[in-house]
């Protein structure tokens, strides 16, 4: 957020694109919803620290504008900010070997990750085939009632779950800060697409959620530049006809008319 909240404001609605002086292809989007003659107040993705020199780019349909300017004003919005600031963080690669496929230059890094998807989705697909513990997650996640009447304790089902969503998460963090910078909040919206794109694969297999997560990466990469001010909104609304198909498909079961029979 950036603005000096003194003096006359106007209120302007507007995209934006923000970035350090120093880091300019780390961009941050973000909305404009003030000007003043001192400055300007917009809505970020992810903090920047008081006193720092950023680029900021507002576009609306017709015109756009760049300048520089300097971060006067923070508004934490979570716990998350207070407790690990706004800076973003980026971690040296294991490795600096690059690769050349073609046109293409791979690196190292990138193969890493790719390595590491398989794996953890390899190891997901013996823990919930073929132990005790991952055929409860699943008992409980299609029918908590049922699987309590069997014996399976569902509350230690949650927080078997919990702990096993962390491990991805802290293993995804490490493998993909050498390549983008990292910030409170990037799980946030890494999970949300993720969470797309395994609706896309239907729900149903690891490889087909890692399907539809590569059509919804190209369809937000096409989406930026067919119209970069909707591309959080194309990507998020593709998840709306997939959910219609499987509510009409599948049969529902409502747990507290299981309780009384």
């Amino acid at each position: 957020m950036y603005s000096d909240r003194r003096g006359l404001r106007f209120t302007f609605q507007g995209s934006a694109e923000v970035a350090l002086k120093d880091s300019p292809k780390a961009i941050v989007p973000g909305q404009v919803t003030e000007l003043s003659l001192q400055g300007c107040f917009v809505e970020t993705s992810a903090a920047f620290e008081a006193q720092r020199l950023v680029l900021v780019k507002i576009y609306d349909s017709q015109e756009s504008f760049e300048a520089e300017a300097i971060v006067l004003y923070v508004r934490p919005t979570g716990l998350g900010l207070v407790f690990f600031g706004g800076e973003g963080l980026r971690s040296a690669a294991f490795s600096d070997a690059s690769f050349r496929l073609g046109v293409l230059q791979i690196s190292s890094q990138s193969l890493l990750v790719v390595l590491a998807s398989v794996l953890v989705m390899a190891a997901l697909w013996l823990f919930f085939g073929r132990s005790i513990y991952g055929k409860a997650l699943r008992a409980t996640a299609v029918n908590r009632v049922g699987a309590r009447l069997v014996g399976i304790r569902t509350g230690l089902a949650g927080g078997l779950s919990l702990l096993l969503a962390a491990f991805i998460g802290a293993l995804s963090g490490i493998l993909i800060s050498p390549i983008t910078t990292i910030y409170y909040d990037t799980g946030f919206l890494i999970g949300l697409k993720g969470f797309v794109g395994a609706i896309l694969g239907g729900m149903a297999s690891y490889p087909l959620a890692v399907a539809g997560s590569l059509v919804l990466g190209l369809l937000e990469a096409y989406a930026s530049f067919w119209s970069s001010a909707f591309k959080e909104t194309l990507v998020f609304a593709i998840i709306i006809p997939p959910l219609i198909w499987l509510s009409l498909r599948s049969r529902h079961v409502e747990e507290d008319e299981e309780e009384g029979e």
